[in-house]
């Protein structure tokens, strides 16, 4: 036999024996792995049923544009930008997506949201007193507002705050995190997705979102369209070229009918393809995977710790052995 093949023998019985090693030491602490996976597939499952259901509602839209697929903005400036008299004007009609996912993800329309449908009991039920139509107060009120009176009294400017009762800005926080917005710039769509806890009020605030979008991007409408009248009107008295003054009639004309297109609403910037509806199931906490997770992850937590018990054992073994020699 070449020494070769001894040396290759030799590492193959090495191999074994530290495969063999290694299943020595999980069999002896397998009680310990298998307390660590239970004892942490139990903590996840009472966890998880701690938690609170969260339902998710949403809607599908998409912007409306006109028949040679420019928004109703860009055909009317173009017709007022003929005009040398009208430089530049912007005139009001259809709106584009970008300008949807703006107005959705904006301070303005989200407070408007807040105060219209009143939400900031809904948004801080835990803090709410449904019986007495009043923000809760803790046994510590008064310390905290101590406190916050010294910490506010540091801090100019800033209006001072009841830390127990929320305000505008802790609503628009709180829909920061159950309000997303999303827009496929393939299909030109708009997602508007709430995750909330009570399935009907996650509908309602879809539906809360999709109103005040419209009376918004209506009333706003109407107001561009009423000043940029209101100019073409004034551009007729300077101007005795018939040409341009029947331009500028017909500019008059779209207002008046963007005007009246805006007080209709229905379907005036945006198209709903997908209204919002109640869910019916729950998006998250997934209990089942969460255990499945947890399982799998303490596995190797268990096996790990194994190994490390089984080396502190074996150091303490070598230093009781340099001690008796």
């Amino acid at each position: 036999m070449t020494e070769e093949q001894k040396n290759s023998e030799q590492g193959h019985e090495e191999y074994e024996i530290t495969l063999l090693d290694y299943w020595r030491v999980l069999r002896k602490r397998r009680k310990l792995i298998i307390q660590v996976v239970i004892a942490a597939v139990l903590a996840t499952v009472v966890i998880s049923l701690l938690m609170t259901n969260i339902y998710q509602a949403k809607a599908v839209i998409t912007p409306i544009t006109s028949k040679d697929g420019r928004t109703g903005d860009a055909t009317l400036s173009a017709m007022a930008f003929q005009l040398f008299e009208l430089p530049g004007i912007r005139l009001p009609g259809g709106s584009s997506a970008t300008e949807i996912v703006n107005l959705l993800k904006s301070n303005i329309l989200r407070e408007k949201v807040i105060e219209r449908y009143q939400l900031l009991p809904v948004l801080f039920y835990k803090k709410w007193d449904t019986e007495k139509k009043d923000w809760k107060q803790g046994p510590l009120v008064y310390m905290k507002r101590i406190v916050h009176a010294i910490t506010s009294a540091t801090q100019r400017g800033i209006s001072e705050k009841d830390p127990d009762v929320p305000d505008v800005w802790d609503g628009l926080r709180k829909l920061d995190d159950i309000v997303e917005i999303n827009h496929n710039k393939k299909e030109d769509t708009i997602t508007i997705t709430v995750d909330y806890r009570d399935p009907e009020m996650a509908a309602k605030m879809v539906e809360y979102f999709l109103t005040a979008l419209t009376d918004h991007m209506s009333s706003e409408t109407r107001r561009v369209a009423t000043i940029n009248k209101q100019y073409l009107e004034d551009q007729l008295g300077k101007t005795a070229d018939p040409l341009i003054r029947q331009k500028i009639y017909n500019l008059i004309a779209q207002q008046l009918e963007t005007s009246m297109m805006a007080e209709v609403k229905e379907n005036f910037a945006f198209k709903v393809i997908d209204p919002p509806k109640v869910p019916d199931k729950k998006i998250k906490p997934k209990r089942i995977l969460m255990a499945l997770l947890s399982f799998v992850a303490f596995i190797f937590i268990g096996v790990f710790l194994a190994f490390f018990m089984e080396y502190l054992e074996k150091k303490k073994s070598k230093e009781r052995e340099n001690v008796t020699t």
